[in-house]
């Protein structure tokens, strides 16, 4: 796969089906983790390049990039997890996606460890994710998923990417 993807091109690489009751999702590793988004929200996957950094913003805001003439927000989804920052390689990624809000569409891109598959996913292999209470925040876990004897972390990223990194984007650009 090259450093940079258009989407259209994905089905031809990977050579899949989808039936009436499956969806098909991109993963991607993160710690050693995969997890995975929908697939039709993907707009382009970029080798990591340098961004133009926004003062006052969270940590996990690595700044923007000028993608064809959209300015694209770069979030580092490892910091936004909490996990442990990592040197960037030349496997780390950004997947550019289309975010929908209620009254907005916006471009953003996650920066990942690294691409991993597309899988079709069936409605019965999705399992709603696990209730931890109020000691963990799994709003944004639309399902664990498993697929070929391993589980996938089905990411909702509308609801990931929409409320705080926006809020906090808008207020850094005013």
């Amino acid at each position: 796969m090259s450093t940079t993807q258009s989407i259209e091109a994905a089905p031809e690489i990977i050579g899949m089906d989808t039936s009436a009751d499956s969806s098909q999702y991109l993963t991607f590793i993160l710690s050693d983790e995969e997890y995975g988004v929908d697939i039709l929200r993907v707009q382009e996957i970029k080798g990591w390049d340098t961004v133009t950094l926004i003062p006052n913003t969270p940590g996990y805001i690595k700044g923007v990039i000028n993608l064809r003439g959209t300015i694209v927000p770069i979030i580092d989804l490892r910091l936004r997890f909490n996990l442990d920052s990592v040197n960037y390689s030349p496997l780390t990624v950004v997947i550019v996606l289309k975010i929908v809000s209620e009254d907005d569409e916006r471009v953003m891109g996650i920066v990942v460890d690294g691409v991993s598959d597309v899988y079709n996913v069936s409605e019965d292999q999705m399992k709603p994710p696990p209730d931890f209470g109020n000691v963990v925040n799994v709003d944004y876990v639309k399902g664990l998923a498993t697929v070929d004897e391993k589980m996938i972390i089905v990411l909702d990223i509308d609801h990931l990417l929409t409320s705080s990194v926006l809020e906090s984007i808008d207020k850094a650009s005013c």
